[in-house]
Parts: C-alpha cells; sequence; structure tokens
C-alpha cells in the first residue's frame, strides 16, 4: 500500500475555512465518485479505507486507512499531486527523463495509484506496474476512481517485495518504493537485501526513489540512508526542514542512482512548493547519518509508529 501523507497545504496559506457542513460542489472529472455522493468508509484488506472528499478542488479524493492519511487523487487533473511527498516524488519522476518522454517505471506500493497516473499524464505511452498487495482496496480505487483505458498500468496482486524479486533485471528506468502498511514501512522492504534488487531492476541511468516516515531522533531514516548508501554511491534527501530537525513526524524522500543525481535541478524544484522542503546530499547526509548502520534482512525493524495526533 501506498505510503503516509500530509496534504501540502499546511503552511501554504490557502484558505481552509470551509467547515463540512457546507455544499459540495460536484465532481468535474472523466467518471468516477463525485463529491455529491460524499465520502465513503469501507474495509480493506489492509483495514478500514475512507474516501474523503478534498475541500479545496472538486473532484478531488483523499485516501486514509485507519485514519492515516495515503494518496490523494484528483480525478480531473492527475497531474496534480496534493501531499508534500507526492510532490517530491513527482519531482524526481519530472526529472528522470526530458519532459514528455515515456518511462518503464516499477512501483511498489500502489494506495490509490497517484503516482502512476502523475506518470501517464505527463509522460505518454510510458509502461508502469504497480506492486499492491491489498486487492480490495485496489477493486476499490478501480471502482470510484477510475483510470484512463489509454494508460498503460497494470497493478499485480502481490507483495511489493516478490514482485521486486521477479522484476526483470536492468527494466526499470525508475523504481519508486512507497510502501506502508498502515502508517508503517514493513521491515523487509528496508534492507540492504530490498535496496540490492531495486539496483538490480533498474536500467543503466536509472534511479531508485524511497517514501519514508520518521519522527523524533531521526533514527530510521538515518539507517535508511545507511542502507541505500551501501549499495548506491549517489544518494540524496528530500524533506521539511521541521522533519530533519525532529521538529514534528512526517514523509522524508531519498534517491539513490549509479550515475550523479540532478541535484540543483531537483533544489529549484523543491524551492518552488509550496511547502517548506530542503535538498541533503553528499558531505551534509553524511554528517546526518553518522553511525547509522545498514538495515539487513536479518536486523531490520518497521518504521516507527506515527504518535498521537500525527494527522491532525
Amino acid at each position: 500500500m501506498a505510503g503516509m501523507g500530509r496534504s501540502s497545504r499546511a503552511g501554504s496559506g490557502k484558505d481552509r475555512s470551509r467547515t463540512a457542513a457546507d455544499p459540495q460542489p460536484a465532481a468535474t472529472g472523466p467518471g468516477g465518485r463525485t463529491h455529491a455522493q460524499g465520502p465513503l468508509t469501507r474495509p480493506v484488506d489492509s483495514g478500514l479505507a475512507e474516501l474523503r472528499p478534498d475541500r479545496d478542488r472538486p473532484a478531488a479524493w483523499s485516501l486514509l486507512i485507519d485514519g492515516a492519511p495515503q494518496s490523494m487523487v484528483d480525478l480531473a487533473d492527475p497531474t496534480h499531486l496534493g501531499f508534500e511527498y507526492q510532490r517530491r516524488l513527482g519531482h524526481l519522476i519530472d526529472l528522470a527523463a526530458p519532459p514528455g518522454r515515456p518511462l518503464t517505471v516499477l512501483h511498489l506500493g500502489g494506495g490509490a495509484l497517484t503516482l502512476a497516473r502523475y506518470v501517464a499524464a505527463t509522460r505518454p505511452r510510458s509502461r508502469q506496474q504497480v506492486a499492491e498487495i491489498d486487492t480490495a482496496l485496489t477493486a476499490l480505487v478501480r471502482t470510484e476512481l477510475p483510470l484512463e483505458r489509454s494508460w498503460q498500468i497494470k497493478v499485480r496482486a502481490a507483495d511489493a517485495r516478490s514482485v521486486l524479486e521477479r522484476a526483470p533485471e536492468a527494466g526499470a528506468d525508475l523504481v519508486i518504493a512507497d510502501v506502508f502498511s498502515g502508517a508503517r514501512v514493513p521491515a523487509h522492504c528496508t534492507t540492504v537485501e530490498f535496496t540490492a534488487l531495486a539496483a538490480r531492476a533498474l536500467a543503466p541511468g536509472g534511479r531508485y526513489a524511497v517514501n519514508i516516515a520518521d519522527g523524533a531522533g531521526l533514527s530510521f531514516a538515518r539507517s535508511q540512508i545507511a542502507t541505500l548508501g551501501a549499495v548506491f554511491p549517489e544518494l540524496c534527501l528530500l524533506a521539511d526542514p521541521a522533519v530533519l530537525r525532529g521538529k514534528r513526524f512526517g514523509n522524508l524522500i531519498l534517491a539513490a542512482a549509479h550515475a550523479p543525481l540532478p541535484l540543483a535541478e531537483l533544489g529549484r524544484k523543491v524551492a518552488t512548493d509550496a511547502a517548506l522542503g530542503r535538498v541533503e546530499h553528499g558531505r551534509s547526509l553524511a554528517d546526518f547519518a553518522a553511525g547509522a548502520a545498514p538495515a539487513t534482512d536479518a536486523t531490520a525493524s518497521p518504521s516507527p509508529s506515527p504518535p498521537p495526533g500525527a494527522f491532525l
């Protein structure tokens, strides 16, 4: 399942005075659930799923699992990435190849398929495979938030690691790991062995992007930097400065490759976001992770649970 996230509206200065009692406009997207139908709650394999109408966008929906935000989808505009972490992953997608060039992408974790929609809309003819273990969630998303028929998006009902183990060698331009069980990254998807499988799946010049979540102390994030650094020579981290200081629980994005990353372009894109963000790399990233040990299949633990009130 795709990862927990925080709306990029937070701190953006947009008006959030509308209340739940206010009337909601009907969606204008290409089919699917409309705001006039209201929110939807349904049990899925991984917990209780909720599709919640967005207050500012008439065709947009947030997906929550057991109260934890997972994805946001705008049926009228699949290029809209409403969560901070999705926006940062979107920057990495934008910089994976010249604009408009099709990509071959392996998504580990699907959720509402937000990032797969983004790739399909911005890079027509891209070939995408999504690993999503929650078949009931995929069925819900396909019914209520349908995909365009022309998009080449294949969803496999399987564990992310098992899909990665079977992925063709050197077949993907981009591997995106956004694997969460509820609000935690499962241990078996956090290891050097898992990262080596991702590296094997990448074509020459390909990149690996990972969404994780951490809070005070950031010991999990430091370990993940060491883990990716044990496999890839090039690495950077994108996150909110408050998260990097351990002031709040939130998402951190790691990007890794065997060739240099487009750090200057990435920094410029992050600087344009409504939500504050920083790109750490090189010596500053090494200092940040100093002393952390890589996670292995024998030692790994899931990412920490969010503290109470993390999503309020």
